[in-house]
Parts: C-alpha cells; sequence; structure tokens
C-alpha cells in the first residue's frame, strides 16, 4: 500500500473540513425562483436544494445542512406554499451539505424519505460508511430504498432516479419532464460528477468498484435527453449567472441550456479520465 493510500483514512475528516470552511456561500441565502412550471429552486447560495410542486403536496431534493433548513424554509413560503405540504423528500448524494437536515425535515413535516440503493444506510445511520467523509449528523428514517429508473410519483409530478455512483455509491441524478409556456422539456438534476480532493480511484479497498461506478455514471449521462440543466450545487449549471439573465429578461427561460448540459458533463468526465491516469501506478 502506498503512502497516499495509508494517509487517506486521516485525511479524510480535514478534507471535509476544509471543504466545508472554503464554502462561505453555503450557507448564505438566496432568493427563490421559478424554474418551469411546478418546479423552483428554493436553496441556499452553494447549495441547491428543489421543489416540486403538486395538488397533493410537494417534493423537496435536497435538505442540505440543519442550519440551511430556515433558508429553505424561507424561501418555500416566499414562494406562496407551505412548508409542512412538503410530503416527499430526496436526495442528490448522501454527504453531508446535501442531507444533513434530513432527519429534521421528515420530524417537522412527516414526508416520506425515499433514497437510492447505495447511499440508504448513510442517512438511515446518521452519516456511517460514507466513503472518505467522517460526517456524522441526525439519523433519519429511510420509507423506501431505490433503484436505477424507479419512480416517484406525487400529484401530478412523476421523477426517476437514474443511479450515478461514483461520488457516492447512492449518487442519484433525477430526471423528470416539465412544461414552461406550454413547452415540454426534459430536465435533469445531476447528483455529482465530481471527483473530489482525496478520492482514489485506483487500488480502493474501502471503494473498490469507485472507477467502474464513474465510468458508467458517465456513459449514462451522456445518453440522457436534456433541456433544463441542472444540479447539487449552482456553480454546475451556472446559477446566479443565469438568474441575472432571468432578472434582465423574464420572457426567456436561461435553465433551458442543453449544450452547457453536454459541455458540462465533458468537462467531468475529462478530470476523472485524468485523475485516474494519475494515480495509476
Amino acid at each position: 500500500m502506498n503512502l497516499a493510500c495509508r494517509l487517506l483514512p486521516l485525511l479524510g475528516p480535514l478534507l471535509a473540513a476544509t471543504a466545508l470552511s472554503a464554502q462561505s456561500d453555503w450557507h448564505e441565502p438566496f432568493p427563490p425562483h421559478r424554474i418551469a412550471d411546478r418546479l423552483y429552486y428554493v436553496g441556499s447560495r452553494g447549495l441547491a436544494s428543489y421543489l416540486v410542486t403538486t395538488s397533493q403536496g410537494h417534493v423537496l431534493i435536497n435538505s442540505s445542512f440543519e442550519r440551511t433548513l430556515p433558508i429553505i424554509r424561507a424561501n418555500v413560503e416566499q414562494l406562496g406554499f407551505k412548508f409542512t405540504d412538503i410530503k416527499l423528500l430526496l436526495a442528490s448524494h448522501a454527504h453531508s451539505d446535501h442531507v444533513e437536515g434530513h432527519g429534521l425535515i421528515k420530524e417537522l413535516t412527516g414526508a416520506r424519505v425515499e433514497v437510492m440503493r447505495g447511499d440508504d444506510r448513510v442517512i438511515a445511520s446518521g452519516g456511517k460508511g460514507q466513503y472518505l467523509y467522517q460526517e456524522g449528523w441526525r439519523p433519519c428514517a429511510v420509507d423506501r430504498v431505490l433503484k436505477d429508473g424507479d419512480t416517484v410519483k406525487l400529484g401530478e409530478a412523476t421523477l426517476t432516479a437514474r443511479h450515478t455512483p461514483g461520488h457516492t455509491r447512492g449518487c442519484t441524478t433525477w430526471t423528470m419532464q416539465v412544461t414552461d409556456s406550454g413547452q415540454p422539456l426534459h430536465v435533469v438534476i445531476i447528483g455529482s460528477p465530481n471527483v473530489n480532493l482525496g478520492y482514489q480511484l485506483i487500488t480502493n479497498r474501502d471503494y473498490p468498484e469507485i472507477a467502474e461506478d464513474f465510468a458508467r455514471t458517465f456513459r449514462l449521462l451522456k445518453s440522457l435527453p436534456c433541456d433544463i440543466f441542472l444540479g447539487a450545487h449552482g456553480n454546475y449549471y451556472g446559477m446566479e449567472k443565469k438568474v441575472a439573465r432571468l432578472n434582465r429578461d423574464p420572457k426567456t427561460n436561461p435553465f433551458v441550456d442543453p449544450e452547457g448540459y453536454r459541455a458540462y458533463v465533458e468537462d467531468r468526465h475529462k478530470v476523472f479520465q485524468s485523475t485516474a491516469r494519475k494515480q495509476k501506478p
């Protein structure tokens, strides 16, 4: 075992802490906004959360941190919806910046929690068993364990869970169809295709299939039809610039960006390939 492999268990908490301290915008409020019919952004400046509204209640994707919950709640209510009408709680992947608030939201709303296999035990245990990061948060009971291609339905909304592992074992990309000005559009909310600092792609004893999982994820992402490009963090898809464009010209929809989606996936794929080459002995 090389030195890097021996150091990874020790570096995990340090890397996580460094990432948290570097992301000051994670806890900064950001105006909620409409993306398309029944689809809204309700997250902080740095952490994306999405609200899908229906006549039977609402779906929330990503709870973020517990300390971020007041931002999400205020944004939901600013849009004119009731926070307690959240009936389904979903996630992009089981890192604390996306799911730490799950347990509290479930407690406050009674929402069902549905999670992709591979991340389900991490969320249920409050962070135990996650690769690299030694995180801990309030455990959250999981009501349904998903597999690739499963659908989640509530009222008029149907979301499809696509298993895009690598970033975590159960990393999930959500797809759905929406309308905007009467036009049907394909939405892709990328879970994460990122190889984080400290990820070992070659000879990984904790996550032996990580490189294979990433490779499968990129094949899937490249095959998905996409009109509206979204992700677990707003910076994946240039959220702030697109909101500024929307404010300047409300008649356009800047979130319709199939070219941006393809370019982002290709860029992340190249980073994965480059990292894997550098790690080969």
